[in-house]
């Protein structure tokens, strides 16, 4: 465990000691501590949760001395979950192939579009155009390759869209604890208070914190997002993705964590959303999250594929944008900024 704060250990009613624990080095993981009333399948789902959280800095193979039997798998309260991974990015599809077995959540592994392999012809071919003067709010800079790979592997994921509701997560999630139970209560309030949706965020970066945002009456842990930044996962209904293939995105395209809010009319540069009539987009967005970032910008291990890539229309012009984050520079991939005030947030499932 790693902790940054000091606890109270008590040896008599009238004996109170102080003791520290160390936060410079890492000596492990600990399960969250369950209360009296919780059940044992809270203890499984707890005890998968810690095993999410190692398998992200360790490879945990099981010892060949253990008969262990396989978990149930479903697609929680969806029709169908989709993970998206780079061929080439093993690493992060093997922690997810595991993690998601802990957790016991069935999936459809779907390959990602590496943009650093798209050359021009291929763009020509695609249609794909840039959107008039949109330029990199951190760095000022035009489209990435990386970032139309991203868009492109989004993109593909709507077209396939034939059932209800699907689950879309990024090969680069932490999973918060009993992430599983909590969406699946979250979806069953929002069905069963008839509430009509297009998008629910799972995890993203809130980028307004000045204004709270609005509770969804009848649904808990639920709000109506402001604009926000990151993919990392989202459950996506059929209207919802018809809703953004319909904007014809490709042929005016920014960022796929741009042209979300751009559809639900929360991005702040009405220049942006002037180019996309139809921004009706009925998106939500849970709260407290369940997904975050396995790394952030300038952490050990921070790696970003849609960043360090080269600009959409000159390969010789490089993006190596997490070096010149490291040397104080700011990034999408950052931390989100932390709200002035946290007393709106409700109670956690």
């Amino acid at each position: 465990f790693c902790c940054c704060c000091w606890v109270l250990f008590v040896i008599s009613p009238f004996v109170c000691v102080q003791m520290f624990i160390c936060n410079q080095e890492h000596y492990g993981y600990l399960p969250l501590p369950l209360n009296t009333k919780q059940t044992l399948e809270e203890e499984v789902e707890s005890f998968s949760h810690t095993v999410t959280e190692a398998l992200i800095d360790f490879k945990l193979e099981t010892s060949r001395y253990l008969h262990t039997v396989s978990k149930p798998k479903d697609t929680m309260a969806f029709d169908q979950v989709y993970l998206i991974n780079l061929k080439r990015r093993e690493d992060r599809r093997d922690r997810m192939l595991r993690s998601l077995e802990v957790l016991g959540i069935d999936f459809t592994l779907t390959d990602a579009v590496d943009g650093k392999a798209l050359n021009s012809t291929q763009l020509r071919a695609l249609g794909i155009e840039m959107l008039p003067g949109y330029k990199d709010p951190y760095s000022d800079r035009v489209l990435t390759k990386g970032e139309i790979g991203c868009f492109l592997s989004h993109y593909n994921i709507w077209k396939k869209v034939h059932s209800k509701t699907v689950l879309v997560l990024e090969d680069d999630v932490r999973f918060e604890p009993s992430f599983k139970s909590r969406l699946n209560t979250i979806l069953e309030d929002v069905k069963q208070s008839g509430l009509q949706w297009d998008l629910i965020y799972v995890g993203r970066k809130r980028l307004q914190i000045n204004h709270p945002e609005h509770w969804v009456e009848g649904v808990k842990n639920l709000v109506i997002p402001d604009y926000s930044y990151w993919t990392l996962g989202y459950a996506l209904s059929l209207q919802g993705a018809k809703t953004l293939l319909e904007a014809q995105p490709l042929s005016k395209m920014l960022p796929v964590d741009e042209f979300l809010p751009v559809m639900f009319n929360k991005h702040p540069k009405e220049e942006y959303m002037s180019h996309f009539k139809q921004r009706n987009l009925k998106a939500f967005s849970v709260q407290p999250l369940l997904l975050f970032p396995t790394h952030y910008t300038g952490e050990p291990g921070y790696f970003s594929d849609t960043e360090t890539s080269t600009i959409w229309d000159d390969e010789t012009v490089a993006t190596d944008w997490d070096r010149h984050h490291i040397r104080g520079d700011r990034s999408r991939g950052d931390k989100s900024p932390t709200p002035i005030s946290e007393s709106s947030l409700r109670d956690e499932l």
